[in-house]
Order: structure tokens, then sequence, then C-alpha cells
């Protein structure tokens, strides 16, 4: 049986985006979450970092324990994708200054 539900992640982009604290965001995580998807967006994101610090697959997989797998699709989306890595970090290096 073919399923012809719409399915549409709007709102829950919009529910994040009226989050108001990082407290609420955190909660809000763990309920959608589970403990090992957190995981992986923060492994992520923490590469995302790192490859934009300039560091190397080598070093980066060493440091963050994350696979030459995972650091080449992140460095894909950094270099070709929609630019939602490189907008989030440009906005948490202004919150630094």
């Amino acid at each position: 049986m073919k399923d012809n539900r719409i399915i549409s992640p709007n709102k829950l982009y919009k529910t994040i985006k009226n989050l108001k604290t990082e407290e609420e965001v955190k909660i809000f995580f763990e309920d959608l979450c589970s403990i090992k998807e957190i995981q992986d967006m923060v492994h992520r994101f923490d590469t995302a970092l790192a490859l934009d610090e300039g560091k190397n697959y080598i070093s980066i997989a060493s440091d963050l324990g994350v696979s030459t797998a995972t650091i080449s699709r992140v460095n894909r989306c950094l270099e070709y994708g929609s630019g939602g890595y490189r907008m989030a970090i440009d906005r948490l290096k202004g919150e630094k200054k």
C-alpha cells in the first residue's frame, strides 16, 4: 500500500527557530534525538570546525575519533553544499569576538 502522506520538515525547522535559549534547544534535542544521533551531529559539526581551521584529515580523525568518510562528507558539504555549515561557523566566530 502506498503512503500518500506529505512529509515536510518545515514545522520542525520553525519549531527549532522558535526555541529561545540554549537550554530549550538542549532539552528539545534530547527528546527528539537519540544520544547517538546527537553525538553524530556533534562529530559532524566539530569536523566542520576543524576543517575550517585548516586541520588535515589525519589530525581530525585522530583528535575527534571520526572516520575519513565522515570528514570527506563534511568537507564536500563545506565546499559544495547549501552553505549551512559555513553560515553556522561564521555566526559562531562572530559570537566569539
